[in-house]
């Protein structure tokens, strides 16, 4: 009976540790595709594309497996290494390195600027 109640406790506790790997790699890949490809550049690190490559298949990896296995392991690991280095290098670059919609680079905070015309 207690044998029991353990292995529905860890399978219960797996599930949501599964569970809390795709909302942190979901949010991860949603980071990056917000992010200007200039601001990669601009950071020193990986392209864009490598990024959001990256963090689908870490993404599509815990979807898929189960954490007990290896290559979700290597998803976390990825995951990890783009939010506490890449992240914090893109959010230093001029406006967070987030993607503008709409307006131009030179639009202040009242409209555009004309260089005092």
């Amino acid at each position: 009976m207690v044998d029991v109640v353990l292995m529905q406790g860890f399978a219960g506790f797996m599930w949501l540790l599964s569970m809390a790997l795709i909302v942190f790699s979901g949010f991860a890949l949603i980071d990056a595709a917000t992010r200007r490809e200039d601001a990669y550049r601009a950071a020193d690190k990986k392209t864009k594309p490598f990024w959001l490559i990256v963090l689908a298949l870490a993404f599509v990896v815990n979807l898929i497996f189960n954490i007990l296995s290896f290559l979700p392991i290597i998803g976390l690991i990825a995951t990890i290494v783009y939010m506490v280095d890449v992240r914090p290098a893109l959010r230093g670059m001029p406006g967070g390195g987030r993607s503008r919609r709409g307006g131009s680079s030179s639009d202040g905070p009242y409209g555009p600027y004309n260089g005092g015309r």
